[in-house]
Parts: structure tokens; sequence; C-alpha cells
């Protein structure tokens, strides 16, 4: 059965959507005000990634009664990711302390990892490892952390979706060249649900994405890698590579802040792609170079490790090394100066 048509639909449902939502954001006055730690300067609707959810998650049964994507899988992303973005959801529209985020996130991957089966044995330097019950515990950190960290690199117009979309290209792509086409199609409906979005928010952004749609993303990307390495071991060295812009820039980082002492959970505007941002004067080139990191360094090598011809950990350090350059080049981490 082909389900082709139902790429095209679900761009198209999630562009619709999120105009609608635009135009419910305008009228109940749900605006980001800018602010001494924003990166925008006008006043923009928020909200818009609930396209996205309600896009992708609506069409998953669709895939999942097609044959072209397991039961298991369906549950973990239909209930991680509705119950991540219902708490972002939410926390857009009010405040939800920190801890009871992290505990709701922290239960999401839970669930997750239930219908996954926890963490897959990994493969370096040609030998498999199986660390059972730590391997889960780390697979947990590992899909909040992924969570997280879209929030925090969701500062700039069309970043955050543009990312996705190639991740989730570039993942097809693994699939498809790993002999595992049939794979294929859930990345591509992810791609295709925010690229409906996507069109509201490429820069200038008419509508942000919110808590909801970033948070979405982020877990569901991590499950997505997960879901891929059950598949072939390598696949997610491979996932790890293509996420690296926003696995590297999150993580030095909060790593600087915490070394520190910063209050890590307080808002800023000290992540690589902010400073960039302000340096530029436009949101716009940094987006765009995002993407073309993301398309002619990360996905050759993300390719290179699926084809087995280099191993995953010497594929990430390669595939890093650079990216902690510009991250250390444009001052991720400091103390804005006054």
């Amino acid at each position: 059965m082909t389900i082709w048509w139902l790429l095209p639909a679900v761009a198209g449902v999630s562009l619709v959507m999120t105009g609608a939502l635009r135009r419910y954001a305008l009228s109940r006055s749900l605006m980001d005000i800018p602010n001494a730690r924003s990166s925008h300067s006008v006043p923009t609707p928020r909200g818009g990634g609930v396209a996205i959810v309600l896009a992708f998650l609506a069409a998953l049964p669709i895939l999942a009664l097609a044959d072209l994507l397991h039961w298991t899988v369906m549950w973990a992303l239909l209930g991680a990711g509705a119950g991540v973005a219902v708490i972002g959801f939410l926390d857009d529209h009010g405040h939800i302390a920190a801890r009871w985020r992290l505990l709701g996130h922290f239960v999401g991957a839970i669930w997750a990892l239930f219908w996954l089966g926890g963490l897959p044995p990994l493969s370096l330097f040609g030998i498999s490892f199986d660390l059972g019950w730590l391997g889960h515990a780390l697979a947990a950190l590992y899909l909040v952390w992924l969570l997280n960290l879209y929030n925090f690199m969701d500062g700039i117009d069309g970043i955050a979706s543009l990312e996705a979309i190639c991740v989730c290209i570039g993942g097809a792509l693994l699939f498809v060249l790993s002999g595992h086409a049939g794979e294929a199609a859930l990345p591509l409906l992810m791609a295709a649900a925010v690229a409906g979005f996507l069109f509201w928010n490429f820069p200038p952004a008419r509508i942000f994405m919110g808590d909801a749609g970033s948070g979405f993303l982020g877990v569901s990307l991590g499950i997505l890698s997960l879901q891929a390495a059950w598949v072939a071991p390598q696949l997610l060295w491979s996932w790890l590579i293509l996420l690296g812009v926003f696995v590297v820039d999150a993580t030095f980082t909060l790593l600087r802040r915490l070394l520190r002492g910063d209050k890590v959970y307080e808002a800023h505007r000290s992540h690589a792609y902010q400073y960039a941002s302000r340096r530029f004067g436009r949101h716009l080139p940094v987006t765009l170079a995002v993407g073309a990191i993301n398309l002619l360094w990360l996905l050759p090598i993300a390719l290179w490790v699926g084809a087995g011809g280099l191993d995953g950990g010497l594929g990430v350090v390669l595939a890093y090394t650079p990216l902690l350059a510009l991250a250390v080049r444009f001052r991720a981490g400091e103390l804005e100066r006054k």
C-alpha cells in the first residue's frame, strides 16, 4: 500500500492549521513580547508548533495500518509526544514549575522506552555493547536532554524547523541507503509536518513554535533516533551526527554556564547561534548557515557512518570538532558584554 499522498496532505494540514493558530493567538493576545533575553524585536504570536504535533500524530495510525510503522513505535511517539506537547502548551499559556516539567519529561521518556524496548546494543569499533539497565537510564537522560535542548535552541526564526527537516530527510536517506526503505516514511512524515509550519516561521517569522512544538520535536527526534538504532546499530551514531549543530551548541553552552555557577533554568541568550544572529543583525543568515552545515558537512558523514565506511564514534568526533570550534568562535555560554 502506498501512502506517499500522506506527505503533502500532512504538510497542507500543518500549514492551514498554523495559519488558524496564528489568528487565534492574535485574537487572544497570546504574544511573545520581546525582553532583554529575547532574540526578536517585534511582538509575535506563539504556539504554532501545536500544528506540527496534531498533523504528525494524527497521521501515525495511517502509517501503522499501512505496515510502514510498528505499532510499538506508534505508541511510543503518540504517548510521549502528546504528553510533552501538553506540558509545553500549558507552560506556554501560564507557568509550570521547572521540577514538575522535568518530572513530566521523564515520564514521557520512560513511556517511550517501554514501547521501544529501551536502548539497543551499541556498536563501537566493531564491538557490540549491551548496557542493560544502565543503558535504559542513559537513554532516558538522552531523551530528556534532547527535549530540553531543542527548547533552548528554538530562539531565532526558522532555526528549529529547518533543523528538524534536515535531520529527518537525512534520517530517511539513511534508511533507504541501508536497505530499509520502508522505514523512511516516518521521518519524511515528520519533515512534512514541520514544512507546513516553516511556511509561517521562516524569517521573518509570523508565528513562533512555542514550548509545545519545540519539546515535541526534541523528544520525537530522540525517539526516531532510538528506533533507527533498533533497525541498525550504527544508525544511532548517524542520527547523533545529524543532530550535531543543536547538540554541540546547547551542551557546550550549558556546561559553560554550569561551571560559572549560573542558574541554568533561567532564560538567556548566550548560545552561539544567538551571538551569531546579533553579529549579523538578522536571523536569516544564521538559519540558512545551519541548514548548509547540516546538508554539506553533517549529512555526508552520517551517510558514511550509516554505510559502514566509518566507525560511529570516530564519525561523531569528526563531525563535532568543527562545530565545537564554531561554538568557541561565537562565544557560546559567555556572559553578554554590556
